[in-house]
């Protein structure tokens, strides 16, 4: 049996809503993430790279979901942070990832034991998360673009420094909307 046609952006953005909408169980929405391909050029308006960090673009957005596209220069990292309960999920659409899972033991003092570290390329589908780091070392090799889906969104994250022993608040925030 042939591969099914890859959808649209906008169009497994709906999708994704739908199955949020319906309360589909964590590893349905995992499947539909692994199984479905992603039409290449209609990524192209979200992809937009700056040096040193990964930048955020809206797809869609309700109280119920969130879809982005998050691209990523090489040596560009997302600290370790918190989801805040949420379901969340990245699939990597383009280069290599590399995805740190922790769990926090305190935070007075703060302690976090590392759960394991996997590298991931196109297709590959990390989450559901709550503590983790992402980056996109040198020695991966090529700028990468994720899609990332939120069950429940949110504003702001935990951002932890375990060097300095701190949990720090953010406020989060887009590089483009549609």
């Amino acid at each position: 049996m042939p591969d099914p046609e890859p959808l649209a952006i906008e169009d497994f953005a709906r999708e994704v809503r739908r199955l949020v909408a319906a309360d589909a169980p964590a590893p349905e929405i995992e499947r539909f993430l692994a199984g479905t391909r992603i039409e290449r050029t209609s990524l192209d308006r979200f992809v937009r790279f700056e040096e040193g960090r990964y930048t955020r673009h809206l797809v869609l957005k309700t109280p119920e979901v969130e879809v982005l596209v998050l691209c990523w220069r090489r040596g560009a990292r997302a600290p370790i942070h918190g989801h805040e309960g949420e379901r969340c999920w990245a699939r990597v659409e383009r280069g290599r990832l590399r995805f740190r899972s922790y769990r926090e033991l305190s935070r007075d003092p703060l302690q976090l034991e590392p759960l394991g570290a996997v590298e991931g390329g196109p297709g590959h589908v990390d989450g559901p998360a709550d503590i983790h780091a992402v980056d996109n070392a040198a020695e991966l090799g090529e700028d990468a673009v994720t899609v990332h889906v939120y069950s429940r969104p949110y504003d702001e994250c935990d951002i932890y420094d375990p060097e300095r022993g701190v949990v720090q608040r953010v406020r989060l925030r887009y590089d483009s909307m549609p």
